[in-house]
């Protein structure tokens, strides 16, 4: 074989294996810079180790910290675990999920109802039953209107009048949430999220009267203009006094009536005898004759008259 293609040969193998080591090189360096860029743009990340209703104050058992890409990290998210432990939790958070500053409150502000009631807004609670209330179908959030039903003043006429609308559930009786199969549960009271002159108007309802319930739509805003229904209005024609006199009547009917009194009987005088006619009497031997003799009245003097 020819030496100098030989030569070319060798030579062509060495540059290419120099050429190659240097390539790998680099690649190399590339290589490892970018996963250390990588590796530099994580970040620590809370999240929710298992499901967090709202009341709920969180513990260590509840968070767990991940890796996440800076990129992605939430805004108002949290790096370090001790920055939400104590602190209620005022919105759901599933498992998995980030924790926020918005789904939980100040840490020390309270359990149960007291972290989710905003500032300036009171929780009071109202005794319902399966007939007052809406058969358990009140869950939290949802909204309702007051009802009260009773005696106005200086009125006997029971009548039923819309107090407040669109109010929302805070809880029903000491549950915050449904039970673990999402369905409502009857309980004897709710908690409603009212202003502090409709607590003040709730609380007198519930002294005065009988308090209704009634479920409305979420996404209905209206407030509606009721008068207020009374029985005779509900009765119609059927109801005998009149609107104006169903008071007066239900009085009269609650005043002692008097007593019935003895009174004696007394006979009446007999009537006075019958004037006895002038007769005259003729006997004749045995025989006895009566005539009676009749008075007449004198004439009147028909010249006078005329």
């Amino acid at each position: 074989m020819d030496r100098r293609f030989l030569t070319v040969l060798g030579v062509s193998l060495v540059f290419a294996l120099v050429v190659s080591s240097v390539f790998y090189q680099m690649s190399s360096k590339a290589g490892s810079g970018s996963q250390k860029q990588e590796v530099s743009d994580l970040r620590d990340l809370v999240i929710a180790a298992r499901p967090l209703q709202v009341g709920l104050t969180v513990k260590a058992a509840d968070v767990k910290v991940v890796k996440v890409p800076l990129q992605g990290f939430p805004k108002g998210a949290f790096s370090k675990p001790e920055d939400v432990l104590d602190r209620p939790v005022v919105s759901n958070i599933l498992a998995e999920e980030p924790i926020i500053e918005g789904r939980l409150a100040l840490r020390g502000s309270g359990v149960g109802l007291a972290p989710i009631i905003p500032v300036g807004m009171r929780a009071v609670t109202v005794r319902v039953n399966d007939v007052v209330g809406v058969a358990g179908f009140v869950l939290p959030g949802m909204r309702v209107d007051v009802l009260i039903t009773g005696h106005p003043p200086n009125n006997p006429t029971m009548v039923t009048k819309t107090v407040l609308q669109n109010i929302t559930v805070l809880a029903g009786g000491q549950n915050i949430q449904t039970d673990a199969t999402g369905k409502p549960v009857d309980v004897p009271s709710v908690t409603l999220l009212v202003t502090p002159p409709q607590a003040e108007l709730i609380t007198l309802a519930g002294n005065e009267g009988r308090i209704q319930l009634v479920l409305r739509n979420g996404g209905d805003q209206n407030i509606e203009k009721t008068d207020g229904l009374s029985i005779a209005a509900l009765y119609g024609s059927h109801s005998r006094p009149a609107p104006g006199q169903a008071g007066q009547n239900d009085q009269a009917e609650r005043r002692p009536r008097p007593k019935p009194q003895t009174v004696a009987f007394v006979a009446p005088p007999p009537p006075p005898p019958a004037p006895v006619p002038d007769q005259i009497i003729t006997i004749r031997g045995i025989d006895k004759k009566i005539e009676t003799l009749t008075t007449k009245k004198p004439a009147e003097d028909t010249g006078r008259n005329q």
